[in-house]
């Protein structure tokens, strides 16, 4: 049995939708999900309406690139992860999707409502279950979260093709 899809919560403005993905220090889970949301977005042809960004609960690494192994990570699996700096979250009341990568993410950003919810609630294995931060671990970790990623964020995307939140649907 496929896990039913969450409903995307509607644009606060509408023909665009914004996307904000948070994790702990913006280095590791949440910069890759928005490197890897970003890129499949473009390839469905939707990044004229839908947009993504990302931060982290915690200040401390604000203005820094994403952890390098977390980059290498992207980079060997052909994605772009130079642009990326990390910013801290700040009650971000413009997203209209707000995706936390664990549980303590969710709890440190008020919780979940309708627009704010775990990551993996879109993951077709496993909905709703949390994002291992890998920063203390080994290369493995990373790897782990890039697959975890990739395949919430197809996921993800199918969700936004199809429910269109933005306030277009196709006939």
């Amino acid at each position: 049995m496929t896990p039913k899809t969450p409903e995307l919560p509607a644009a606060r403005r509408p023909g665009t939708y914004r996307v904000a993905v948070v994790c702990l220090g913006n280095i590791c889970r949440s910069p890759m999900a928005d490197v890897v949301l970003q890129e499949r977005i473009a390839d469905a042809g939707l990044d004229d309406r839908v947009s993504v960004s990302s931060s982290g609960t915690g200040g401390w690494h604000v203005g820094n690139p994403m952890d390098p192994r977390a980059a290498a990570t992207l980079t060997a699996a052909g994605y772009d992860a130079t642009r990326h700096r990390a910013q801290q979250w700040a009650g971000n009341d413009d997203a209209d999707l707000v995706l936390a990568m664990d549980a303590q993410n969710l709890a440190d950003i008020g919780g979940a409502n309708d627009r704010v919810m775990a990551f993996r609630a879109f993951d077709p294995l496993e909905p709703g279950g949390d994002v291992p931060d890998p920063y203390y671990g080994g290369d493995s970790g990373f790897e782990e979260v890039l697959a975890m990623v990739e395949r919430t964020a197809r996921s993800l995307v199918a969700a936004l093709e199809s429910q269109r939140p933005w306030g277009e649907h196709t006939p």
